[in-house]
């Protein structure tokens, strides 16, 4: 069992809560249980250590024996190294350090995306992390996150993922023109997703190919990248709210897509 809170180890894992660590490294945390399970069920090739305290390999036996089934390096660690080691300040028994999970944007492309999400100037990790299990959950074939945006390996984007950053395809540090065109380039059409919008999500044609552009939490879709998309679309709002959290918005939206696309192939 790891026990010095002092090690080399430690406090390289630890490291790996900064940026500039993760990208020199190439390496990021995925913490938790459910996050550590979905990385060695659903993406074990990019697992390169997983750490547990003693209760927690006990209670999460399995996924411990599936990860050294696929050769994963298994430490057994004092809770107080786990501490050591994470983001948060309250561990949940489980540690992967892992390595990158995103493609090539033109991976992405080159399937015939029918659905994904662009998040253009995301700087909330909790918004960010949010998205993605949302749009892995609706189906989505794929999320977009351009190089103004959080880094998704942040821990706080990671937990907010809760495992979905292992499902589905993630592309990052791509600028947002660049986003844009090759999306429209590849015959994907551009939603805008803005208050602003003279479609309401209802009256939306959604049943062919296309990309919700999603802006920053604060002041929405800059201007330009309002006016590069095909049409901008505005969730409505029946009560009092001034607004919808960004995570909330990018949900529906995406969860209207799903539901027009499963119409479309009952109908086809």
């Amino acid at each position: 069992m790891l026990t010095n809170t002092r090690s080399d180890r430690v406090r390289s894992v630890k490291a790996l809560t900064r940026r500039a660590v993760r990208h020199r490294e190439g390496l990021f945390l995925a913490e938790g249980p459910q996050a550590v399970c979905e990385a060695v069920r659903f993406r074990p090739d990019v697992v390169r250590d997983l750490y547990a305290v003693p209760e927690a390999a006990a209670r999460h036996a399995a996924i411990l024996e599936e990860a050294d089934g696929q050769g994963i390096h298994v430490h057994e660690v004092s809770p107080e190294v786990l501490a050591a080691m994470c983001d948060t300040s309250a561990p949940q028994g489980l540690l992967a350090v892992c390595r990158p999970v995103d493609v090539p944007l033109a991976d992405v492309l080159g399937t015939d995306p029918r659905l994904v999400v662009v998040l253009t100037n995301v700087r909330d990790p909790g918004n960010a992390g949010t998205v993605i299990r949302g749009a892995d959950a609706a189906g989505a074939d794929a999320v977009l996150v351009s190089d103004a945006s959080v880094d998704v390996y942040n821990p706080k984007v990671v937990r907010s993922t809760v495992g979905s950053l292992f499902h589905l395809p993630v592309v990052t540090g791509v600028p947002v023109p660049r986003l844009l065109s090759s999306l429209r380039e590849a015959g994907v059409r551009l939603l805008a997703a803005d208050g602003s919008g003279a479609t309401v999500l209802d009256d939306a044609d959604l049943s062919g190919r296309h990309a919700w552009v999603m802006g920053n939490e604060a002041w929405g879709l800059e201007p330009e990248v309002r006016d590069a998309c095909d049409e901008v679309v505005r969730v409505p709002i029946h009560g009092h709210a001034e607004s919808l959290n960004l995570a909330m918005a990018a949900t529906i939206c995406l969860y209207a897509s799903a539901s027009a696309h499963r119409g479309t192939r009952r109908n086809g």
